[in-house]
C-alpha cells in the first residue's frame, strides 16, 4: 500500500526548495497554484493506483528473456501506455517537440512518486528523459526532427550505453568503436553490459546513446564519441523500416529492481550497427554527461521514493503489530510496537531520512531551473554553480539514505521482514542498486571535492556555507523550543563543514591530494548531513498555518535529526581532516599475501 505525501511534496517544493522563485521567473500566470496542485494530485493518484499495486508482481515475475526477446512483467506494457497519454514523460521536456516545457521541480516531485509506486518502472522513463535532454542540447537539428517527439512522448525509449566489461567508471578502457560511412553514418561495432531497458516489449523502438571510439580517435576519454543507435531504422515520414545490427544477448540475474531488464548489447555482429553522431568527434563524453547529470539527480530521487514507501510500510505494521507492553500505556493487551521508544526512534529516523532526501533533492532541480530561468547571465551562472555542488550530494546521500530506511523498515518488521511476503525486502533490494550506478558515490564524493569545491575559485562553496549559516542564526533566535534546539547543535555542524572545506581546499592546493580524496567521502556525508539539518529547520520555520499538527511534528522532526544525525558531525570532520595517513599506508596487495 503506498500513499503519495501529497501535502509534504507540496510544502517542501513551495516552503523549503524555493518553487515560488522559480514560478515568478517561469511566469506566475502560467505557472499557477490549481495547475501545480493538479499535477501532483495526479501523480499521486496514478502512482498509488496504477503503478504501486504491479511493484510486487514485478519482482517475482521479472523480465523473462528467449530468442532475443524481453518480456516485461504483468500489467507493465499497458500500465506504461497509460502513463504516456497522461503526458508523464513530456512534463519538463522542450516544448519545441511536443513537451509541457514545466519546470524541473515539479518533474522531480513526480519522479519522487513514480520511484515510491515502482522503482523498476521509473527506470525506463528516467533514462528517456536523459536523452531527450542530450538530444535536444547537442543533436543535428536533422536527428532532433526524426527522433525527438517521439521521445518527449515516450512512443519510444532512450538508453545510455557507457560500460563495458573491462570499463566501467574508468571510460579511458572502452574499446567500442565507430568507422565513418561515406553518407556521413558510422558502423559501430562492440558490447556493452548492464544496460537498463535494453530490449523490451514496451514501445516499438528504442533509441540507444552508445559511446565508441573512431579509429584515429586521441587516447583516452579526449578520443570519445557519442552515437545515435536506434533498434529500428526510421523511414523519413517517421515509420520504422528494417531493424539496425544490434541486439540483446542476455539479462542478468540481480539482487533487486527485478522488472527492470539489465541488458548485454551487442553491436555489429552483421556488419557493424548503423549510428549517427551527436555532437562532434571526439566530444562524446561532453554529450553524455548531459544525460549523467539529469540521470544522477533522478538516481537520488530513487533514493527517497525507496525510504517513503519503506518509511510507509514499517509505520503501517508498527501500528497493526502488536507486542509487550509499552511504558506508560494503560491498554489491557499488547502495544502496538509503534509505542515502544526503540520503534519510535527507528520511525523518526527513516522519516527524518526521506525528508532530508526530499529537500535536498527539490532544491537542486530548483537550482537546475533557475540556472535556465534566471533573469541575468550572471545569475544564470551562479545557480549552474550551485546545481553542479548539489548534484553529487543529492545523488549520493539521498541514495545511502535509503539503502539506510529499507534496512530499518526491515528491523521493524522483525523476523516478518526477512520473509519475501511482506514486501520489505524488496525495497532494501531494489534500493541497494541506487548508490553504485551512474556514478558509484565514492565518484560522487570525488566530483564534489576535486570538481565543485574549486567552482568560482572556492568562493561558492563558502558562499553556500554562510547561506545555511544564516538559517542557522536565524532559527537560534526562533521563540520555538525545538528550532532552537535544532539551530544549537546545528551550528557546530556548520563549523564543522567549514573547517573541513578549508582543509580539503588547501590540501588540493599543496599537492595533497591523495590525502585529500581519502575524505572525500565522509566530506561529502558530512555536507549532506549539514545541509539536510539546515533544510529541515528552514522547513520547521515555514509555517503556513494550514495545518497546526503538520508544523508541529516538522519542529519535532528537525529536532530529532539534530540530537541523533548531526552528532556525526564532529567525527565526520576529523575523519575528513586526520584520517588519511592510516588510509594511504594501507597495503591491500600485502595483506592479501598474508592472507593467501
Amino acid at each position: 500500500m503506498y500513499r503519495a505525501p501529497l501535502a509534504e511534496i507540496a510544502f517542501t517544493l513551495k516552503h523549503v526548495a524555493g518553487l515560488p522563485q522559480v514560478r515568478d521567473a517561469y511566469g506566475a500566470e502560467e505557472l499557477g497554484e490549481d495547475l501545480v496542485e493538479a499535477i501532483l494530485t495526479e501523480a499521486g493518484r496514478f502512482a498509488a493506483e496504477e503503478i504501486a499495486p504491479l511493484n510486487k508482481i514485478a519482482d517475482r515475475q521479472g523480465t523473462p528473456f528467449a530468442n532475443g526477446t524481453v518480456t516485461t512483467p504483468e500489467g507493465w506494457r499497458d500500465c506504461y501506455h497509460h502513463w504516456i497519454e497522461g503526458g508523464w514523460n513530456a512534463l519538463a521536456a522542450t516544448t519545441d517537440f511536443g513537451g509541457q516545457g514545466l519546470p524541473v521541480m515539479l518533474n522531480i516531485a513526480a519522479l519522487e512518486m513514480w520511484n515510491s509506486a515502482s522503482m523498476a518502472f521509473a527506470l525506463g522513463p528516467t533514462l528517456t528523459m536523459g536523452a531527450v535532454e542530450a538530444l535536444e542540447k547537442h543533436a543535428a537539428p536533422e536527428l532532433q526532427e526524426k527522433y525527438l517527439a517521439k521521445l518527449v512522448s515516450g512512443e519510444w525509449m532512450g538508453t545510455m550505453n557507457l560500460t563495458e566489461p573491462q570499463a566501467g567508471s574508468d571510460l579511458n578502457a572502452l574499446k567500442a568503436r565507430a568507422e565513418r560511412n561515406a553518407d556521413g553514418s558510422y558502423r559501430i561495432f562492440g558490447q556493452k553490459i548492464f544496460i537498463t531497458y535494453g530490449e523490451h516489449d514496451l514501445t516499438d523502438n528504442i533509441i540507444h546513446l552508445v559511446l565508441a571510439r573512431l579509429p584515429d580517435a586521441p587516447a583516452g576519454t579526449r578520443g570519445i564519441s557519442l552515437f545515435l543507435v536506434p533498434k529500428f531504422f526510421v523511414n523519413d515520414d517517421g515509420s520504422l523500416g528494417a531493424r539496425n545490427d544490434v541486439r540483446c544477448a542476455g539479462i542478468e540475474h540481480k539482487l533487486g529492481i527485478h522488472g527492470s531488464p539489465t541488458c548485454t548489447m551487442i553491436y555489429g555482429d552483421e556488419g557493424g550497427a548503423t549510428g549517427w553522431l551527436i555532437g562532434e568527434e571526439n566530444r562524446g563524453l561532453a554529450c553524455m554527461f548531459t544525460m549523467m547529470n539529469n540521470a544522477r539527480l533522478a538516481v537520488g530521487v530513487q533514493g527517497l521514493g525507496v525510504s517513503e514507501r519503506a518509511f510507509q510500510q514499517a509505520l503501517a505494521y508498527a501500528l497493526d503489530r502488536r507486542q509487550g507492553r509499552a511504558p506508560g500505556d494503560k491498554g489491557e493487551s499488547m502495544s502496538p510496537i509503534a509505542l515502544h521508544p526503540d520503534i519510535k526512534r527507528t520511525l523518526l529516523a527513516m522519516q527524518a531520512r526521506t525528508q532530508v532526501a526530499r529537500a535536498i533533492c527539490y532544491s537542486c532541480a530548483h537550482a537546475i531551473d533557475m540556472a535556465h530561468l534566471a533573469a541575468t547571465p550572471e545569475e544564470r551562472a551562479h545557480w549552474a554553480s550551485r546545481a553542479g555542488l548539489l548534484t553529487p550530494i543529492a545523488k549520493a546521500l539521498s541514495t545511502d539514505f535509503g539503502v539506510e530506511s529499507a534496512s530499518l523498515g526491515v528491523q521493524v518488521h522483525g523476523g516478518m521482514g526477512f520473509i519475501e511476503e511482506t514486501g520489505a525486502a524488496q525495497h532494501l533490494r531494489d534500493a541497494r542498486i541506487a548508490p553504485i550506478y551512474e556514478g558509484t558515490n565514492g565518484i560522487q564524493a570525488i566530483d564534489l571535492v576535486q570538481r565543485k569545491l574549486p567552482l568560482e575559485g572556492g568562493a561558492h562553496v563558502d558562499g553556500f556555507i554562510a547561506e545555511l549559516k544564516a538559517i542557522a542564526e536565524t532559527a537560534a533566535a526562533h521563540s520555538d523550543a525545538d528550532i532552537k534546539a535544532a539551530a544549537a547543535l546545528l551550528l557546530p555542524a556548520l563549523d564543522g563543514l567549514s573547517s573541513a572545506t578549508a582543509w580539503l581546499k588547501q590540501a588540493q592546493a599543496d599537492g595533497r591530494v591523495a590525502e585529500a580524496l581519502a575524505g572525500a567521502t565522509p566530506y561529502l556525508r558530512l555536507a549532506g548531513l549539514a545541509l539536510g539539518g539546515a533544510l529541515l529547520v528552514k522547513g520547521a520555520m515555514a509555517a503556513d498555518g494550514q495545518n497546526p499538527a503538520a508544523e508541529a511534528h516538522r519542529r519535532l522532526l528537525a529536532r530529532h535529526f539534530a540530537e541523533t544525525l548531526l552528532g556525526e558531525t564532529a567525527g565526520l570532520a576529523r575523519d575528513v581532516t586526520g584520517a588519511a595517513g592510516a588510509i594511504l599506508a594501507f597495503d591491500p596487495a600485502a595483506l592479501s599475501a598474508r592472507i593467501g
